[in-house]
């Protein structure tokens, strides 16, 4: 079994915790103030203190609380939120090649709406859901549209609000998640070839067993390509893991993959040694697992086990993968990023200067039809140079619903 430790001195949700593995309450607490604050300072230094926010998300409890995933989720993804796309028009859906099989995925989508959601709100979020990702491939016409992307489009829609989620969206379409783009799988197939030789440097009895039942990878392919939001049934759990990948390598789902296999060794060593059984068992993931355990080894896998070392034992060829081959100048074109303070006052002097010259102040931040969704800013108009509160339009879930 991978990495097994003793509970003993060891830090659960950043909670110091004693020989019976409980932190005590206000250990807990005291540590989640520290936490706070060091996301907060971190938020709002110049330039954003990015690989702060990084250990943050990835760290025992990710980023705590929805609001503040709000807020630096974008920074993350290196996305201005006052300068952020229109919402589409509804010519978005005419003649797209994808239209109608992104239709029949939203309609299929109804799980991963929050529980007791009205219909009718439901509704506007699928027809936002919808016009998203349309939105997004439009822009990108080399991007092609596969089965599961519906499942992280929802999962930022249902947190940031339509037009954050457009922005973060075309992000990591263009990175993360590049390899799942393309007209065939062969790069997507190439990301899930790295799972057996994890499972080979850490238990090489489990690797062999897999081997000999002939059970392949397919059986993580939805975990890969949704980041398992189309599997896990808890929102929550599928936020904290939203934090862990949106702030790692983008193989780092793989090393989860491998993380969650190993956590369920003696259940498929007792298994039949053949492909359909091992299979069924596998692809069916538990509600239960121990997510910031498992996160905590998929990190120490991913250090241990970086992926050039993978890809040279095993015979991959990272270049083949555009995820992998641009992830480095990506993280460092996030590295210099300006607080919301400044990006704000600079918004409202671009907007002002343009009111006194009797121009159209500039609107493709602040654009919008009847309120700005969860996490969008918000504008009163070409006329006006203050901002507005954020605030949430029909349609949006709040925490509330999103707790559930």
């Amino acid at each position: 079994m991978v990495m097994k430790k003793s509970n003993k001195n060891k830090n659960i949700a950043g909670g110091r915790v004693h020989e019976n593995g409980n932190a005590t309450r206000g250990e807990t607490e005291s540590w989640k103030k520290q936490k706070l604050v060091q996301i907060h300072q971190a938020f709002n230094s110049d330039p954003v203190d990015i690989e702060t926010l990084r250990k943050a998300a990835v760290s025992d409890g990710g980023l705590l609380t929805n609001e503040l995933r709000r807020k630096v989720w974008p920074k993350l993804l290196s996305i201005n939120v006052y300068d952020l796309p229109h919402r589409p028009g509804r010519d978005v859906r005419e003649n797209h090649k994808d239209y109608n099989q992104i239709l029949l995925d939203v309609r299929r989508s109804m799980k991963r709406f929050p529980k007791g959601m009205p219909a009718s709100q439901r509704a506007v979020l699928q027809e936002q859901l919808t016009d998203i990702m349309l939105e997004v491939l439009r822009r990108n016409p080399q991007l092609h549209y596969y089965q599961g992307y519906h499942d992280v489009a929802v999962s930022l829609l249902l947190l940031v609000g339509e037009r954050t989620a457009i922005a973060m969206l075309h992000t990591l379409s263009n990175h993360h998640l590049r390899d799942f783009m393309d007209p065939t799988m062969d790069r997507t197939k190439h990301i899930l070839n790295y799972l057996m030789p994890i499972l080979e440097q850490v238990d090489r009895e489990l690797h062999d067993f897999l081997i000999r039942s002939e059970v392949g990878t397919i059986f993580a392919l939805s975990w890969l390509i949704t980041w398992y939001g189309h599997v896990l049934s808890e929102f929550r759990h599928t936020l904290r893991l939203y934090d862990f990948f949106l702030a790692s390598h983008p193989l780092m789902p793989i090393y989860l993959a491998a993380t969650i296999v190993l956590h369920r060794e003696k259940e498929v060593r007792r298994t039949e040694c053949d492909m359909a059984m091992v299979h069924l068992l596998l692809s069916r993931i538990p509600q239960d697992l121990p997510y910031e355990l498992l996160i905590g080894q998929a990190q120490a896998l991913f250090d241990r086990y970086p992926p050039p070392l993978l890809a040279k034992r095993a015979a991959l060829q990272s270049r083949t993968s555009l995820s992998i081959s641009t992830f480095q100048s990506f993280q460092r074109s996030t590295l210099h990023q300006r607080p919301d303070s400044v990006l704000r006052r600079i918004t409202r002097e671009r907007g002002c200067s343009a009111s006194r010259r009797g121009e159209r102040c500039p609107t493709s931040a602040f654009q919008h039809r009847g309120g700005g969704p969860v996490g969008d800013q918000v504008h009163e108009g070409p006329s006006r140079c203050s901002l507005l509160s954020r605030r949430r339009p029909y349609g949006s879930p709040s925490d509330a619903w999103l707790a559930q």
